[in-house]
């Protein structure tokens, strides 16, 4: 786990450093402010509220989020489905009535557990459970 956040952090920092490098200056050629579009700020009563800074940061938290959904998540989940095993199918969980004895015996059986008389198993639990039909 531990070199997971080093590798992340380092990650973050070449993301950020992308922004800033690339995407950053071409906001400002794009929006008419030559240079780096970090420093533009606004004046308010002598008070400065550099909103080219959050706006360089949250680019640079987009382009992290984006990579890592992509290159990370997307993968993962696709092998998570491709791996995943079918659950088990509950043999006894459709039960019938015994047409001797009237006691609850799964569908799939063939004599009853209760008076041992030997009754069909319903086709369609046998189906469900991936048996193969008696003759």
């Amino acid at each position: 786990m531990a070199i997971g956040l080093a590798v992340g952090a380092a990650f973050t920092a070449v993301v950020t450093a992308f922004s800033n490098a690339f995407i950053t200056p071409l906001i400002g050629l794009a929006t008419g402010t030559v240079g780096d579009f970090s420093h533009s700020y606004f004046t308010v009563r002598n008070a400065k509220f550099p909103y080219g800074l959050f706006i360089s940061a949250a680019l640079a938290f987009l382009i992290t989020a984006a990579v890592l959904y992509f290159c990370v998540v997307v993968p993962m989940m696709k092998i998570q489905t491709r791996f995943k095993r079918d659950e088990p199918v509950d043999v006894k969980a459709a039960v019938r009535d015994c047409p001797r004895c009237f006691s609850a015996i799964p569908a799939v059986a063939s004599r009853c557990a209760h008076c041992t008389s030997e009754v069909e198993p319903v086709p369609e639990a046998l189906e469900k459970a991936g048996l193969p039909a008696q003759r």
